[in-house]
């Protein structure tokens, strides 16, 4: 049986499908492009292994990144505050998808790898978005000292990865916790209160095990002064064949069942997409609602 051909490939950011920028030059090479909005200001890195007509990037080289084939990598910050339950991440779609047989296999591992995700990917514009801070496998948070201070460097010089770092966001939901205590008398005469059951979330199995619950989500606010620095990175898809793998010996062409449009990794807000998660809907306008998005196209010819 002949496999299907491979496609030409292209990779396009932006704040928004409607503002987006092809810098499939940049893949591979380490160079930042930035993302700016009203809502948003930031900054994104792709790596692919085996993209086409881009070198091969020392990223697939890296002792802590062996396996992996694809990261994409932001830093940046949110212009106005929202709580870290309304930053979402995941893909959009514009139209049907072809889902091929077994698919349900796939949707348990993603599950299984990320039980905050919800979805509609058999519905007319599927969707699958999860909580930014459990869906991320490396998040970093930082503080500036002013809301016009310039993002820390990145990405990390090579071969540093981005690794997770919360010591500064463990620190605020003790504060967090300690001033709900004090409102409601909770403290007492030595100044005690559940501020001081501070979570060690020290790597990032802890981060997203302890984010995974709604109540510690809504606990954190992230504003103008929080750099978040994440890197998506997978192994289970491989570039340019399209090929998903998952454990368990299944595999998929992918090349047959897409139909060429947009693959989109969108970062949008919950209270404005009309996404929430406990009863899913579509949005009037994704341009409004979106923080960054990040497109894999088919190229034209």
């Amino acid at each position: 049986m002949t496999s299907s051909p491979i496609p030409r490939l292209r990779l396009l950011a932006g704040p928004s499908p409607s503002h987006l920028t092809d810098i499939s030059a940049l893949v591979n090479t380490a160079q930042p492009h930035t993302i700016q909005s009203d809502r948003f200001i930031g900054r994104v890195v792709v790596h692919i292994k085996g993209f086409p007509g881009a070198d091969e990037s020392e990223y697939f080289e890296r002792e802590d990144r062996r396996g992996i084939t694809w990261s994409i990598q932001v830093q940046g910050r949110f212009l106005q505050p929202h709580s870290a339950d309304d930053v979402l991440f995941g893909n959009t779609f514009d139209r049907p998808l072809k889902l091929p047989w077994g698919s349900s296999a796939a949707l348990t591992f993603m599950h299984f790898i990320d039980p905050t995700l919800e979805h509609d990917l058999p519905g007319p514009k599927p969707w699958a978005l999860s909580p930014l801070i459990t869906t991320m496998p490396h998040f970093v948070h930082q503080e500036l000292s002013t809301q016009n201070a310039p993002l820390p460097p990145f990405p990390p010089p090579a071969p540093e990865s981005i690794k997770d770092d919360t010591k500064l966001l463990c620190k605020r939901i003790g504060e967090v916790r300690f001033a709900s205590d004090l409102a409601h008398g909770y403290v007492d005469g030595n100044g005690n209160g559940r501020g001081s059951e501070v979570p060690r979330l020290t790597k990032a199995s802890k981060r997203r095990a302890y984010f995974a619950n709604p109540k510690n989500r809504h606990e954190i606010t992230f504003g103008p002064k929080d750099v978040l620095t994440t890197d998506f990175c997978y192994g289970f898809l491989s570039f340019p064949s399209l090929a998903l793998n998952i454990p368990g010996g299944i595999s998929f062409d992918l090349k047959k069942y897409w139909d060429g449009q947009p693959v989109r990794f969108v970062c949008v807000d919950r209270q404005r997409s009309g996404r929430d998660q406990d009863k899913g809907g579509d949005d009037e306008d994704e341009d409004d609602n979106m923080f960054w998005c990040v497109v894999v196209e088919a190229a034209e010819d």
